[in-house]
């Protein structure tokens, strides 16, 4: 766990913060270097753990979609540390290996239907710098998903967007969370 500002140890935190680790320890079995990297301040803590419980209780869009546009999302960014969780959410939410895999070039990839491609698109689309999302793939993907799922599936993508960037300026690399390879592509990796 190496990030270039230490982490906010337990023994350091307020009381608050040491009910936070303790939900994120049950949850995922450890407190990743982000999370204790964010504690240093108790405002984006509590909004940072707002949003993450708010993205993963009683979502409506698909468990598979969520994990593509995750996990995607930190792949484009580079996000080492988001790469190695998200390919464990990924696996948990159905992907198989060859998907994982696949995600390094997801575009002319026979796993993925002609919905999965659109999430990948609009990943690709809210990703680049500056974002161009045509308003055709959005209406395809409201077709699809529904107004409440696509909503969720922007915020989804966006969410990853914050927590790859954050977890680039502070160092944060990969924690053992899945066994998978790093899976960043070499053109954004190099």
């Amino acid at each position: 766990m190496t990030t270039t500002i230490a982490p906010l140890a337990k023994k350091d935190a307020s009381l608050f913060v040491r009910i936070f680790y303790r939900l994120v320890r049950r949850r995922l079995g450890r407190v990743p270097a982000p999370m204790q990297v964010t504690a240093h301040n108790k405002r984006v803590l509590t909004a940072y753990g707002l949003f993450e419980a708010a993205m993963t209780g009683g979502t409506v869009l698909a468990p598979r979609h969520q994990a593509l546009a995750n996990l995607r999302t930190a792949m484009l960014v580079g996000c080492r540390f988001c790469v190695d969780i998200g390919s464990a959410h990924a696996t948990s939410a159905g992907l198989s290996r060859a998907e994982l895999e696949a995600l390094v070039a997801p575009e002319a990839c026979e796993l993925f239907d002609a919905v999965d491609k659109d999430v990948l698109l609009l990943v690709a689309s809210m990703t680049a710098t500056p974002a161009a999302i045509e308003p055709a793939l959005v209406q395809r993907l409201e077709a699809a998903f529904g107004k409440k799922a696509l909503v969720e599936l922007v915020a989804v993508i966006a969410w990853e967007n914050y927590r790859a960037r954050f977890n680039h300026a502070f160092g944060a690399t990969e924690e053992g969370f899945s066994e998978s390879m790093c899976m960043i592509p070499n053109a954004i990796h190099a």
